[in-house]
């Protein structure tokens, strides 16, 4: 397990060995490009660039500035850092001549080192400013939306995104307080929460789901995932894998279903005069479903729901 120590907190890779493992870095595969679309803190690119051969190539994606400044630096003249989603993977590319990769790798979801860093405004448990931007160049964060955001969208969010029963309680209390005075860091949000939401599954603090639905919504998650997934199968060249770790189950049915609408096809009427060389092709294979192992979770319990799924490209390219 990879431990990445950053001023202050540490980072553990999680699924490190299983998803480079899963791109199959193998003979002439050693040489190709591969992409990884969430650097964090460098995980898995390293462990990649130790596979590649010398004239392999790793580009790498990541929104948060501090995962930026750890990336650039790294000193391998195979591997290059982008400032942008994995969603924009396709024009990123296409403008540094690439068109096809041989792997892609994503690891969603938030590193520790941003939900350890109080200042980040991703933790329940440690007070500090509302933000939750992965990307604090940019967008509005979660206090300026949650002071302006009309209650049916407030309730929306977190009942979509944070898959929370009491919704419209917390909407509605928010709303309430936030007549009264300004909701401007984590644990005033998550005092209103607690409040509102007298019961909770054993061991789960009662913000947990408001403060990932308020995360994804701010960071459009969702919505990069769903083009991230597009634009990584339209790079991928015949026979290359996607490795993606997903970390709650939004994400993880997207994947899910995203790799299956590629692996499975409708076939026409058996009873049509139609040969077997005519029939719909799969686009993907789909190669694996792999959850931490014990003795990860024992060591880092953030990975308890991590999901790595890995499918194959087939074909002739898009």
């Amino acid at each position: 397990m990879d431990v990445t120590t950053v001023p202050g907190f540490q980072h553990r890779t999680v699924l490190l060995d299983e998803a480079v493992d899963a791109l199959d870095l193998t003979g002439a595969r050693a040489s190709g490009i591969y992409i990884d679309g969430t650097f964090g803190r460098g995980g898995h690119s390293r462990l990649l660039l130790s596979r590649l051969n010398p004239d392999g190539r790793l580009i790498a994606f990541d929104k948060d500035p501090q995962a930026i400044a750890t990336a650039e630096q790294m000193d391998d003249p195979r591997f290059s850092i982008v400032h942008d989603s994995f969603a924009m993977m396709h024009d990123a590319l296409a403008a540094r001549g690439i068109h096809r990769v041989d792997g892609i790798l994503l690891d969603l979801g938030i590193s520790s080192p941003q939900v350890d860093d109080a200042s980040r405004g991703f933790s329940f448990r440690n007070d500090g400013p509302l933000d939750m931007r992965m990307d604090t160049t940019r967008g509005m964060s979660a206090a300026e939306w949650i002071a302006t955001a009309p209650q049916t969208l407030l309730e929306k969010v977190i009942r979509d995104y944070g898959e929370e029963r009491y919704a419209f309680p917390i909407a509605k209390a928010i709303v309430a307080r936030r007549a009264v005075e300004p909701i401007s860091t984590t644990r005033q949000l998550a005092a209103i929460v607690a409040d509102t939401v007298k019961s909770r599954e054993k061991g789960k603090d009662p913000a947990t789901r408001t403060f990932q639905a308020v995360r994804i919504f701010i960071n459009k998650e969702l919505e990069d995932l769903e083009a991230g997934l597009t634009a990584a199968y339209g790079m991928l060249a015949p026979g290359a894998r996607m490795s993606v770790i997903s970390f709650h189950s939004l994400e993880d049915r997207m994947v899910k279903q995203f790799f299956v609408s590629k692996a499975k096809v409708e076939q026409p009427d058996r009873r049509l005069p139609i040969r077997a060389v005519d029939l719909p092709q799969p686009l993907m294979k789909l190669i694996d479903k792999i959850k931490p192992s014990d003795e990860e979770v024992n060591a880092n319990p953030r990975a308890r729901s991590a999901v790595l799924r890995v499918a194959e490209r087939l074909g002739a390219p898009a």
